[in-house]
């Protein structure tokens, strides 16, 4: 009896089947040549292999090597430092959450290290970015008009950092990024009063005002805060606050749109409908 022939779709198979198992073996093998480059390297020489891919700008590979030097040397200077580079190889990287983490594990671990203020300042850094998402950099939407919890977190970062460490090299700009979010925080405040101000709901615009003034004094919108005063007190019949809020808007900027009728100047509504249009509102407007 003549044997049967194995069908030629049957040996295909066989054939596709021992060629993926090749490729698996050989990614394989690759990848752990990869991962197995590092080990047994003298541990200054391992720094020095992440030191100069991140001064070259490689986030990723430096951070592949300070983690293979703590791996293989948990204790030391050198373990140290290379903690503080990958947090901020995760910073740059847009790595967020890995890099609060590891901030967060070098504060807990080293709470009285030379590097400590740095880390509360690095981690204001990342705080400050945690939720800016493409689109909000490419259409610059307005970030006060978000969810302002990483922004608040990074202003107590930073008020850390000049509160404990105030001669510290990162103590002038935490204040100068502190004041930066102030305006922020401040322009958040005035824009959920406008709003207030034109659903008529005017004494929740003179609420937030108020606390405006009180919580962020001297701040870029403080002006804009005593022009909805005036504005709310006016239409609540409130005569006499809304002339005193005039009064002092005319001492401290006598050319604010509001003391001539024309403010808030809110966006043309036609604008809303174009997708491609950069976010604008009342306050855009007004210092264009």
């Amino acid at each position: 009896m003549t044997p049967r022939l194995a069908s030629p779709i049957r040996a295909l198979a066989r054939t596709s089947m021992l060629l993926l198992l090749v490729v698996m073996v050989a990614a394989g093998c690759s990848r752990n040549t990869k991962d197995d480059e590092n080990e047994g390297v003298p541990v200054a020489e391992l720094y020095q292999k992440g030191h100069d891919s991140m001064r070259k700008g490689n986030w990723s590979n430096g951070a592949t090597s300070f983690r293979r030097l703590v791996a293989q040397y948990p204790y030391g200077p050198y373990t140290e430092q290379a903690l503080v580079e990958t947090a901020y190889a995760n910073y740059k990287m847009g790595n967020n959450e890995e890099a609060i983490s590891g901030i967060d594990r070098f504060i807990r671990t080293y709470p009285t290290h030379r590097n400590i203020p740095y880390m509360y300042y690095l981690r204001g850094l990342v705080n400050s970015n945690r939720d800016t998402v493409f689109l909000q950099r490419v259409w610059s939407l307005d970030s006060s008009r978000r969810d302002l919890a990483s922004p608040n977190q990074a202003y107590a970062d930073f008020n850390t950092v000049t509160d404990r460490y105030p001669n510290s090299r990162y103590a002038a700009d935490a204040r100068n990024r502190m004041a930066t979010l102030r305006n922020t925080f401040a322009r958040h405040e005035i824009e959920t009063g406008l709003y207030y101000l034109r659903r008529e709901a005017y004494v929740a615009a003179a609420q937030r005002a108020t606390y405006l003034l009180e919580t962020y004094p001297q701040s870029e919108y403080q002006n804009d805060a005593v022009a909805l005063l005036a504005a709310s007190y006016a239409n609540l019949g409130n005569d006499t606050l809304a002339a005193d809020a005039r009064r002092v808007l005319e001492q401290n900027e006598p050319d604010h749109p509001s003391l001539t009728g024309n403010w808030p100047n809110e966006p043309w509504k036609i604008r809303r409908l174009n997708p491609f249009a950069t976010e604008r509102t009342a306050i855009d407007n007004d210092r264009d």
